[in-house]
């Protein structure tokens, strides 16, 4: 039975981290295809160049959302009393952290867009807060503030997830509690898996930030359109 509520946990949390949230944002916004746009994929800092502020703070809400909302049915389903909170039994602490990375799962490779999608930074940052919210606060603010900073979002993304990872380990291996009680050894492994995949996702990022090349927040892009047919009729 238990094995069973954690596959549910994990279908759920992929489901909703498949919604296209950037997508059907950019749709209302600008009229626009994201996926046809600046790098293609659908989160926040795509949808910033490709419909305005508006448009990207509502879909960061959202893609934090999906990750939070993913734990938190998760603990519901499982029988946590306090779906967020840190001290939980194995098997439970097990399917939150796997309904997280299924909701990360789901943005990158979602399913309604023929399992294409963002790089699901936002979406970590969402998981690790429900699990544990001072390493996914910290995440978050390095996150905006390094991004914003910098002006390369990717920068900030990549350190974000990195400096959360390096919280929990902490955290977990000293014994400290700090806000909430040490966080299970589930969430350890969750965050250090989410900060290797986040670097993973944002390989051509860093060649194009070593190359001087990467794009910049507010940088202007130029919608793809498909080239006139040689032979009109």
């Amino acid at each position: 039975m238990t094995i069973t509520l954690i596959i549910v946990t994990a279908v759920i949390g992929y489901l909703i981290g498949s919604i296209p949230f950037g997508v059907i944002i950019s749709k209302r916004f600008a009229k626009t295809d994201l996926l046809q746009v600046g790098s293609g994929k659908t989160g926040t800092t795509n949808v910033l160049r490709a419909a305005g502020k508006k448009a990207a703070a509502l879909a960061l809400i959202l893609d934090i959302g999906k990750g939070a909302v993913s734990v938190a049915l998760a603990g519901i389903i499982m029988g946590n009393d306090y779906a967020l909170s840190a001290g939980t039994q194995p098997w439970i602490a097990f399917s939150k952290a796997l309904a997280a990375a299924a909701a990360i799962s789901g943005h990158s490779w979602s399913v309604f867009l023929r399992f294409k999608g963002g790089r699901g930074v936002a979406t970590l940052m969402g998981g690790l807060a429900a699990l544990y919210w001072p390493a996914g606060a910290i995440g978050g603010i390095c996150v905006l503030g390094l991004g914003f900073r910098t002006k390369y979002m990717s920068l900030g993304s990549i350190i974000g997830a990195v400096t959360a990872s390096i919280m929990l380990t902490a955290f977990y291996i000293l014994n400290i509690e700090f806000l909430n009680p040490v966080p299970p050894f589930e969430y350890v492994v969750f965050a250090m898996i989410g900060a290797i995949f986040i670097y993973v996702m944002h390989r051509d990022n860093i060649l194009r930030l070593f190359n001087g090349t990467e794009r910049r927040i507010g940088e202007k892009i130029k919608t793809e359109t498909a080239a006139p047919s040689p032979n009109p009729k």
